[in-house]
């Protein structure tokens, strides 16, 4: 089968999910800073870390509260009204929360950047739709591939969103540079999207379904996950994978400020470094690696090195070490996100697909609640404490699988 890059539908999809994706990257570098920074209007002077990190924690978890409420809604109507009208949609509302995150910003306002997180999260149910609309379109041998050029296009937006983000909110670069530029300029980028969206993109749904939508319909998706025995280990797994991953990606540039003094720029190169990684790994390495093992072979091994990448990392006393370890982390990463996306998306049948992925969303959302708050908590405590907790919760995961996954050769739990 020749490229999927050649498929113009999924190039299209491709480089909606790679603006989408430089969008966040965008705000990678900033957000710990407009919290922790003693410059920030968002608290006065006295306010201490461990209340700063709380709030930060708080923030982080507005976000996938509300979309574990919203994301299964716009996965079930993206089957009944196709995926892109969906997508255009979820972009919307994620534009609507840049833009009032920047006013936030601009006027030290804590609950205008509440409101922000909590529209973005509730219509943040694009990447679930994407990956619904990449399984209309690629036939099940040809998953794993499609899966790892969407990586390709996570790691493009994470290479030069998180370098743009640092250097849009330093005022050395610019004078009129700010905090709140970053916001500005990714709401930008997703009316982009947006608009190349509703240009290039063609619907990939040839089967509607009708579904009832209610707002209970991640509750409801949680015990379907769980319920059956098809897909309860591989939910548990990616559950575990999720829980522990949000540990390092939310709090790690807390890490990076308070042990090694970062600056928004410094932080935004070294995500940068991480995106070229990611787009090698799961661009490139990853598709070696998946012409020599099926994918449960690969999770047997692969999140065993994520583990140990995190643990390393938490331990990191100087910066190259730090650069190092993160090659463990990103190879970790990149070679068990897209095969654990395999084995979930065998579970159901073709026209079901949206529905699958709203509730593999509905249980990553659920992941990723409850660590930012824990870690802010903990990271009080100890700075490293987060990405500890991210290797121990990689750990029981990869435990989990080796134990108790029997691979089936076909069946549709849904």
């Amino acid at each position: 089968m020749s490229s999927p890059l050649k498929n113009k539908a999924f190039l299209s999809l491709f480089l909606t999910i790679m603006i989408d994706m430089l969008g966040i990257g965008i705000i990678i570098p900033v957000l710990a800073v407009v919290f922790l920074s003693p410059e920030t209007t968002l608290f006065s002077h006295d306010v201490s870390f461990a209340t700063r990190t709380l709030y930060l924690g708080i923030l982080t978890t507005l976000y996938p509260l509300a979309q574990f409420f919203g994301a299964p809604i716009i996965g079930a109507l993206a089957d009944k009204f196709g995926r892109k009208k969906m997508l255009i949609l979820s972009l919307i509302g994620t534009c609507i929360g840049y833009i009032l995150f920047a006013i936030g910003v601009v006027y030290g306002n804590l609950w205008i950047l509440f409101i922000s997180r909590l529209i973005d999260g509730f219509t943040g149910g694009n990447i679930s739709v994407a990956q619904a609309a990449i399984s209309d379109m690629a036939p099940p041998t040809e998953r794993l591939k499609y899966f790892g050029f969407i990586g390709m296009a996570f790691g493009f937006g994470f290479i030069i969103g998180p370098f743009i983000g640092g250097k849009l909110a330093d005022p050395n670069v610019v004078s009129w540079f700010t905090n709140a530029t970053p916001f500005i300029f990714s709401a930008i980028l997703t009316l982009v999207n947006i608009i190349s969206l509703q240009l290039f993109f063609k619907e990939t749904l040839l089967k509607k379904r009708t579904e009832k939508i209610t707002v209970y319909t991640g509750l409801k998706n949680i015990y379907k996950a769980f319920s059956f025995k098809e897909t309860r280990v591989l939910f548990i797994v990616a559950f575990l994978f999720m829980f522990g991953f949000t540990f390092f990606t939310q709090f790690s540039q807390v890490f990076l400020i308070k042990k090694f003094d970062f600056t928004q720029s410094m932080i935004g190169n070294y995500f940068a470094v991480i995106g070229i990684l990611i787009a090698v790994m799961q661009g490139f390495v990853g598709r070696i690696v998946g012409k020599k093992w099926q994918a449960q072979d690969i999770l047997r091994f692969a999140p065993l090195v994520l583990a140990l990448g995190f643990f390393l990392f938490s331990a990191s006393q100087t910066v190259i070490f730090l650069y190092l370890v993160t090659v463990l982390i990103v190879f970790g990463n990149g070679i068990t996100q897209p095969n654990l996306f395999v084995l979930i998306s065998k579970t159901a049948s073709p026209d079901a697909q949206g529905e699958l992925f709203g509730i593999n969303q509905s249980v990553q959302s659920l992941a990723v609640i409850f660590p930012p708050i824990l870690a802010g908590l903990i990271s009080s405590v100890w700075v490293g404490a987060p990405v500890f907790v991210a290797g121990m919760c990689t750990l029981i995961a990869w435990i989990i699988f080796v134990l108790y996954y029997r691979h089936e050769k076909e069946f549709h739990a849904i």
